[in-house]
């Protein structure tokens, strides 16, 4: 009977770690693809419907073999756009990991235009300009403090990045950049990628439209209706860890990221990539 009881506790223990092991798998490794609908008066028409995918705070992880199963969930979403917003790859990375991470960045383009900007992990990461060459090399349009105009049917939008803080410190300023982008085409609808995501008062003051950005990693933990658990900068209940903000005609789209920095899990705060899609609202 004793034995009996014993085998007993060993299945129920068995199931409850083969239970625990797959919710850690999904937990971790299973990618949540969201999309977020950003309305606005001001978006041409011709760009209404323009999707955006977000993929950030990748760490070197990768999803399958060569990323595939990244690769694939960011093809499902059927995006005009990539954006890479920053720590890609970070100082703990092998020679190896940071070539699968130019690797999947040069295949990410090949799904759609895929645009690149630095978070704060990469600008102390051994040859972090060697790294913004390959990238560029392998078809990523690299944005430092920079912009491109992406025209449709005769109408503009502005799209731009900004090199995380962490970089040069007389690198371009984002108020620079928003008045050469202002001298140059008037007061355009303007998307732009920064890494960081406790700026929102500062673009909105800027006027930004839409800012894409990560950091956050969804305060690693996240607590059924309170959010994230954990800042960047380890505070509890930090703001701004995940999902859409807005202030005044600024909306800022924040991913939860992919991988992990720091500390090495995620819990109810799966890996995720926002799905941007921009709208245009006709004024009343």
């Amino acid at each position: 009977m004793r034995r009996r009881g014993c085998l007993h506790s060993l299945i129920i223990w068995a199931a409850v770690g083969l239970i625990g092991a797959g919710f850690w798998q999904y937990e971790n490794n299973i990618i949540a693809a969201e999309p977020f609908s950003v309305p606005s008066e001001r978006l041409p028409a011709a760009f209404d419907g323009l999707r955006i995918a977000v993929v950030s705070d990748l760490h070197g992880k990768t999803f399958g073999p060569g990323n595939e199963t990244l690769l694939d969930a960011v093809e499902a979403a059927e995006s005009d756009l990539i954006a890479i917003t920053g720590d890609l790859a970070d100082e703990t990375c092998s020679a190896e990991q940071v070539t699968a991470m130019v690797d999947t960045a040069a295949a990410l383009d090949t799904i759609a235009p895929a645009y690149y900007i630095s978070g704060n992990h990469e600008w102390v990461m051994d040859g972090t300009w060697d790294f913004y060459q390959r990238l560029e090399d392998g078809g990523v349009r690299v944005l430092h403090n920079e912009y491109e105009v992406l025209e449709r049917d005769g109408q503009q939008i502005v799209l731009a990045g900004v090199d995380d803080p962490n970089g040069p410190w007389d690198q371009k300023t984002p108020e620079t950049l928003l008045e050469e982008i202002r001298a140059a085409h008037g007061d355009v609808y303007t998307v732009l990628l920064a890494h960081r995501n406790e700026d929102l008062p500062r673009w909105a003051a800027l006027g930004v439209d839409v800012v894409l950005c990560g950091h956050a990693h969804g305060g690693v933990i996240r607590l059924p209706f309170v959010g994230g658990l954990l800042g960047t900068d380890r505070q509890l209940f930090p703001e701004f860890t995940a999902g859409l903000f807005t202030e005044n005609r600024t909306s800022m789209v924040v991913s939860r990221g992919l991988g992990n920095s720091g500390v090495p899990f995620r819990l109810f705060n799966r890996p995720h990539i926002p799905v941007v899609s921009l709208e245009t609202v006709s004024q009343p």
